[in-house]
This record gives structure tokens, sequence and C-alpha cells, in this order.
């Protein structure tokens, strides 16, 4: 991946773009024209057939989706933007975002449009690189904890967990008074792993960064990282969770609690059957400092190279609009990105859902940097040694620092 960021540098003849980059205004009027869309997974099945909205509304214009599998994204946008064969918008996973600005491949977003108060703040963040916006946030996800509150009252749990404390109290009693065979389950290192770390770092004060170097060898992260440990070496979650077994064990009582993102309310509403939405419920993340969050999502963006940019942009100012949000949300049920739209019944109807709506206003998405990727994949495999290899929680985080600082931030 080093070796397609340079190549991807190299191939793209720009300078660095970042903070020089300044935003060009847009053309007043409708959008006229061929706009031509990346855009993956669910995302790029169904865009196509929902941009009908948007080009009734401009009649002289037409949208054109390609639909990708996430899997291929990184390598067809890194080509796309070294061969200059770019559309005029893409999807941009937030932890691209870095990597494809830092290219100068990205039209800096133009202010005249797009109102940064509009977005949960986590969220407008993670479309910055050296200060400058590139695209805006399409949708959301962030992390917050399941539990079944029907063995927490069981095991004498009669509130949801406010705190560090309070999470572990509750794992531990339905454990032993509610007979689950595990009270937490957590990411034992796996493939994504810092998503669920550094909800808890964050909470504590820890910073992935400080200005240009990596910042995670301090006192914060440390302590973090021994709490998370602590459910592993206490027997409070599992090592080794197959793949898929998650959700039956939960309907079934045998975890008791876990932490994800809102995927996971229909997820179980379908898999518990009737009546189980009933016995679980969603909690915010527990406070030590803060109660932040993991905010993930996707960003989208116009490339510099658009033949259409205007009318690139005026469709990303459609897809921003809070009544086009929601009604996104009701055909794919992606999450808003932009904070009025979750005055909405349809959200605010789910108590479960209002829970993450509430917690995206206190989450944080990983620095916009080229080489996270990178720096992330150092970091799992560092929390597999802590939580399954029982590695100690200061050398874990004197690792990650290493590794992380030998990386580099890519600027």
């Amino acid at each position: 991946m080093v070796a397609a960021a340079m190549t991807l540098a190299a191939g793209c003849g720009r300078d660095s773009g970042g903070s020089q980059d300044t935003a060009k205004a847009v053309s007043d009027g409708k959008a006229t024209g061929e706009i031509t869309v990346w855009a993956m997974g669910t995302e790029g099945e169904k865009l196509a057939d929902f941009a009908k909205d948007f080009t009734a509304e401009n009649p002289d214009a037409k949208v054109t989706v390609t639909a990708i599998p996430w899997d291929a994204a990184h390598q067809k946008i890194a080509g796309a933007i070294a061969a200059k064969q770019t559309p005029d918008v893409s999807m941009i996973g937030t932890t691209f975002q870095g990597e494809f600005a830092k290219t100068g491949a990205l039209d800096p977003t133009p202010t005249d449009l797009f109102a940064k108060d509009s977005y949960f703040p986590g969220a407008w963040d993670s479309t910055v690189v050296d200060g400058t916006a590139y695209g805006v946030p399409w949708y959301v996800e962030t992390r917050g904890i399941y539990y079944r509150k029907d063995l927490a009252a069981k095991a004498g749990i009669t509130a949801p967990p406010k705190t560090w404390d309070d999470l572990k109290t509750m794992a531990k009693a339905m454990q032993d008074k509610a007979g689950v065979k595990y009270g937490m389950n957590l990411q034992p290192g796996k493939t994504g792993s810092w998503q669920s770390v550094m909800p808890f770092a964050w909470s504590n004060g820890a910073e992935i960064t400080s200005g240009d170097k990596f910042s995670f060898d301090t006192p914060e992260m440390t302590e973090a990282l021994q709490y998370y440990q602590s459910f592993f070496t206490e027997k409070l979650a599992p090592t080794n969770l197959p793949e898929g077994q998650l959700e039956p064990d939960f309907v079934a009582g045998r975890i008791g609690a876990f932490m994800s993102g809102p995927w996971h309310v229909g997820i179980l509403n379908e898999q518990g059957g009737a009546g189980f939405a009933d016995k679980f419920a969603v909690a915010p993340m527990p406070v030590k400092k803060t109660g932040t969050s993991f905010i993930g999502g996707s960003n989208i963006a116009v490339f510099k190279d658009a033949k259409n940019r205007d009318s690139a942009w005026k469709f990303l100012q459609w897809l921003s609009k809070p009544d086009v949000q929601v009604k996104w949300y009701k055909a794919v049920t992606d999450l808003p990105a932009v904070q009025s739209a979750w005055t909405d019944p349809a959200l605010t109807g789910d108590a479960n859902l209002k829970v993450f709506g509430e917690q995206l206003k206190d989450a944080k998405a990983p620095p916009a940097i080229p080489t996270w990727e990178q720096v992330s994949a150092a970091f799992d495999t560092e929390v597999e040694k802590l939580a399954i290899g029982g590695q100690d929680a200061a050398a874990t985080a004197k690792n990650i620092e290493t590794k992380a600082s030998s990386i580099g931030t890519g600027s």
C-alpha cells in the first residue's frame, strides 16, 4: 500500500494540495449535463434510482452511477487518480480521505454551498486535511453498548451503564447472577479492533496524534488499554468467538453485552423475533473523562479533474438536504450526517437510534492522514497481543507508537 501511495502521488503530477488549496465558487442555476458518480456497496446499488428525484428537479442533468465493490474501491480510485481518469464524484471512505486528498486530486469544498455546522462535528472533521475540507460527509455511524436489559435486571442492574466502572460491574453481574457465559464481547485484536479500543482511549483523554507526530505512548492510552484488556483477563469477554456467532449468542443469553453500531438494531430485531426488541437496549459509550465514541461512515467528494464540476457539487448539495438525508435513510438505512435531519420521526421514533443520534454529537474519527490504513493495521496487531497474548498494556502502547512512527503520517 505504501508503494501504491507513492506511485499515486508521483503519477498525479499535482502539488500536495492541503491548506494551500482554496475553494472555488459554484455557478448559480440548476445542474446540467452528465454527472458521473462512483459509489460502493449498497449505496452503489441504490443511488442511481434514488437520484431520479434530483434529475426531476434538474431536468437537464443526468446522474450516471457506477457501482464498485468495497474491496476494489481503494485500488480503483487510486488508479483513476494516477491516470487522471476520475469520475466527477466518488464516495470516499473516511480512512481513505487523507491519502487521496494529499495527492491533490480532490476539489476543496465550496464554502458558499456547505455550512460546516450543519454536520456532526466528528463527521465534518473527517473531510478536513491540512485545514481544508475536501467533500462532505454523506452518512455516518458510531458505536454504542448493546445490552440485554432483561438479564441486567435479573442481575440487579436497573440502569444503563454510565461509566467505565458501571460497564464492568454490569458485565460481572450478568455473568455471576444472570447465567450469561460472557458479560461483554469486545474485539480481541482482529481487523478493525482499533475502532473498539479508541473510544475508550478518547474517553480517557488520549489522542492519536499531537501536532505532526503520533501520541499513542501516553499514560491515558495505557490506562485505556489496561481497562480493555481486563475484560479478557477476567474472562468477561471471549477471545475466540467464531464469525457470525455474536448475534445468536446475544439472542440466546450467552453474551450479555457488546459494542457495535446502529446496523445491529435491525439484525437483532430480525434474529430475535417477536418480543425480542423489548429485551435489549443501547447505551451511549461509558464515561471516564468524556463519553466519546468512534464516528465512521462515508464522505462523498468531487475530483479536481471533474468534467462537470459545478453540477457535481450541486448534486452533493442536494444529497445534503435534510429531507433528502431522511429519504436516503429510509431507502438504505444510512444514518444522516446532517444534524437537522435527526428531528424527523423516522429517526426520533426509535429509542435505540435516538441513542446513536445523541452519541454522534460526541464522536471522533482518526486523523485524515495518508498512512492511516497501515497504522491501524499495526494497531490491530498489537491489540491482539494485548487481548489474547497477555502483552503488557504499557508495552502495547509503546509498540503501537514505535510502529506508527516508523510508518509516519505521510504529511
